[in-house]
Formats: structure tokens, sequence, C-alpha cells
């Protein structure tokens, strides 16, 4: 495995909302955390008793945040856990340049935000975008407290366009707030999909407090997330590059750890092939179970209409623990499925397929969580369908699937024939986090000999490349 690395790749902890700047918490290769305070500790607070309040909205609190910390709401309107899209770029097959990310992407979880938008902003870092009309231009609709709240009291109520629950004392949390935990990130990417561990194979609620089995960055070094994902005015570092085109964005292994630190000269070569991650997380969602299949065919149904868990709302679903990734080359970009794109309804469509094979010179093999979806098409125009889920006249209010796309065809902005079918479709997931310590990572025979899982044929080679097999 003789090849150049010509682009580092993103070792992606987890994707949080607003931090405070950081620098890396960790001293190269000593796995020593400094005593320079440049690791914030979880509930870290400066002083704001002195705010009395009362709040009759949440955007009094956020008026009150911005009466001192100017400038914020400006640099933070600016990011992409505001905007939910990234700058305008051609994608591959384009011709013109488009904003992608949350705000328009379609995925085969819960399908797309657009539309959906009142349910889906519970993980929008503001306070009622319920609408296309959201006006993102008001600093006051920007919600402090989610990413800031120390009193694990603080909750966003479902359904309500992102506002708290009405039981929350806004006083006290506002009085509380400090540097922001594992928790406040998690509390939407530990939930992406809708519900623990479904959309992410390796950010799960063992995450929030894990043991060093679990992670050995968070757990044995007590890292937080924006240890590695380095915030500078609220601009966070470590995207997936299927929901933000940054790749000046890009977090990295060599950051903190040197290309050249095993001992053995063979492991080091490896780099030149291998994501530091192939080796050091074999397996993810090591406890609790991820979602690897979801089908919304089957939503809507009277019944489960077969052994599969199954909701109503959602349709089956296939989960799984302590899974195995697949292994995929990787140069960093992905082509995304675009709404409207045309596809092949009697072919797998992949939404965003990574780019790289074995001749590509910045190209690595990757672990991959792969999650297959069965979701609805348009049989006459051939591309994909968003339904309208939430809402008075919804699919979840009438289990009418025509009613649900021909209510939001305004949303999507494309039109819906009238007759709709299934389609299947994948979604890849590099695998970042649940970083193993040395002892389990993996060993030479795991993926070579006889008994070898790495699928040398698939990604290219002639055969396993320690006993003679080329390109």
């Amino acid at each position: 495995m003789n090849r150049i690395l010509g682009v580092i790749f993103p070792f992606i902890l987890v994707i949080i909302l607003l931090a405070g700047i950081t620098a890396c918490g960790k001293t190269p290769d000593t796995g020593e955390t400094p005593a320079n305070g440049d690791t914030p500790v979880a509930g870290d607070t400066n002083d704001h008793a002195s705010i009395t309040g009362p709040f009759d909205t949440p955007q009094a609190v956020t008026e009150t945040c911005l009466s001192c910390h100017a400038g914020v709401a400006e640099d933070f309107m600016q990011t992409s856990h505001w905007t939910w899209a990234s700058d305008e770029v051609v994608m591959p097959g384009g011709n013109e340049p488009v904003p992608y990310g949350k705000v328009n992407a379609i995925n085969n979880f819960c399908i797309s935000a657009l539309g959906n938008w009142a349910r889906c902003s519970q993980c929008h870092a503001g306070y009622g975008w319920g609408s296309a009309d959201f006006d993102f231009s008001n600093p006051n609709n920007i919600d402090c407290l989610i990413c800031h709240d120390t009193t694990d009291t603080y909750r966003k109520a479902p359904k309500t366009a992102g506002y708290p629950e009405e039981d929350v004392d806004l006083v006290h949390v506002a009085q509380n707030v400090g540097t922001t935990s594992r928790m406040n990130c998690g509390v939407c990417h530990f939930f992406g999909g809708g519900a623990n561990a479904v959309k992410h194979g390796d950010m799960d609620m063992t995450l929030a407090n894990p043991t060093e089995e679990t992670d050995v960055h968070m757990g044995r070094a007590n890292m937080l997330c924006q240890t590695c994902h380095v915030t500078t005015n609220h601009d966070i570092l470590g995207r997936l590059p299927w929901l933000n085109s940054d790749q000046g964005s890009d977090v990295l292994c060599t950051t903190c750890h040197s290309e050249t630190l095993h001992e053995n000269p063979v492991l080091n070569e490896h780099y030149n092939s291998i994501a530091c991650q192939t080796c050091h997380i074999p397996a993810f969602a090591y406890e609790d179970e991820t979602t690897m299949e979801w089908d919304w065919s089957t939503a809507g149904l009277a019944e489960a209409p077969d052994d599969r868990p199954w909701v109503q709302k959602k349709g089956s679903f296939v989960r799984a623990t302590n899974v195995i990734p697949e292994y995929h080359w990787w140069n960093g970009q992905m082509e995304l499925y675009l709404l409207g794109q045309e596809m092949d309804p009697s072919a797998v469509t992949v939404l965003n397929s990574m780019d790289g094979d074995i001749n590509d010179p910045d190209a690595k093999i990757w672990p991959v969580k792969v999650h297959k979806g069965v979701q609805p098409y348009d049989t006459e125009y051939n591309y994909l369908l968003v339904p309208k889920l939430f809402g008075p006249d919804a699919f979840w209010a009438t289990w009418d699937w025509n009613s649900s796309f021909e209510l939001n065809q305004e949303a999507t902005g494309i039109p819906y024939s009238g007759d709709y079918g299934w389609a299947r479709t994948e979604m890849y997931w590099p695998v970042n986090h649940m970083v193993q310590v040395k002892g389990n990572a993996l060993g030479c025979m795991d993926c070579h000999g006889d008994t070898g899982m790495m699928p040398w044929t698939d990604l290219g080679y002639d055969g396993d490349p320690m006993t003679g097999g080329g390109r």
C-alpha cells in the first residue's frame, strides 16, 4: 500500500452547536492533558447571577445575552448551525451554484426538513422556525441556552418550532450558563433521526459520560467535543461534506498525533492508504442499538406487517449493536443527490456517494456505516419525494401518502404527478467516534490472511496485499 496521501482526512468527534474557543487539549502522543486551561471543563460558568428576569419569551433571554456579548449574533448567524446550509456551490453534474445542507437535503432517515420545519427545528439553535418565512435576520431568534445550559433542565418542546418546554425556568437556566458539555451537543447529535443512535452508529448517549472502553479520548482523557472541534467565533470545525461543502473545516487526527507515532514502521506505512479510524474503530454501536435499515413503505399501516420493529408513524426498522463497518475508499469528497434529480427506481440510489478509489492518491480506506432505506419516489418523474409528515392535514394526521406529497409541492419546489412508488436508497456515514484503546485496535490478521475481514477485491486489489495480491 505505497500511496502518498495528498489530503488528510477529518477526524470528526461530535458535531456540536455552540462552543467556546479552545485549542487541542491533548499533548501529542503522550495522552496527557495540559494544565494550561485550554481544555474546558463541562459545567464551568461565568458569573451570570445578576440576570434577574422575568422573561416572558425565550427571545427576551437572548436579548439579555446579546446586551453583553456584542458581536456574537453576527458571528453565529453566519454559521451552518444557524443557516443549516453551506455557501453556494456547483454540485457534481450541476450547472448552477446552489446552497446545500439540512435546509434542503434529502436523506433516508426522516427524509427532509422541507415542509416539516416546525417538528425538525426542535434541533435548530433558534426559536420559531415553523415555516419557510422564518426570520433568519432576527438575532433574538437565536437559542443561546440549548448549547450553554449547565443545569440539565432546559428542554425544547416537540412540535413547537424550537421553543422550550413551558415549565423551564428561564431565569434559572440563564443564571447558570457555561461551557458547552458533551450532552449539550448530544441532545441533537446523539438523537439525529428522531431517537438515540438512529442516524449515527458512532454517536449516542453512551458518549455523554463514556468509559475509556467506549471512547478513549472522552472516557480516559475527559475530552469535550470542542477539544477537537475547535471553535472560532462560533464557527465549528468538523462537518460531514454531505451536509456542508466547506472542505476547509476538517478536524485532523494529526493535529494531536504524529503521522509516524507507531514504533513499527510497517504500521506507519499503512497511514498512506488507511484512515486512522479503520484500525482504531473496529466496530460501532457497542452498547446502544443503531438503525441500519428504515423502510417507510410500511408507515401508516394499521399493524406491523412482519416481525421487524415497527412504528406506525415511521415504518419498519432493522437495528443492531456492535456492528462491523463496511470499508470504502474516500478522498474526503461526496457526490450528493439533489432534490428533483432523476434516479433509477430499479437500482439503489446512493444519496451521498463517497469519492475515491484505489488509484486516487488522495483516498484512504475508511470504516463506514451504510444505512439502507426504502422511501417514496414519483413514478412519472422518477425522482425522490418529500412527504409533509407534520401538521394538521399531513401524513401523521391522515395516513394519506398522496395528500402528503400534494401538500408539500410548494415547500419542495418540485411537482407531484399523483403517482408514487417505493425505491431503495443508501447513505454512507464515515465512522469517527468510539475510538478504542490501543489493545482493542485491529491487528494484522484481523485484515490479512485466510480469516482476514478486509474485502480486498472489492477495494480494487487482486487479493490480500500481504500475500502478493496487487492492483
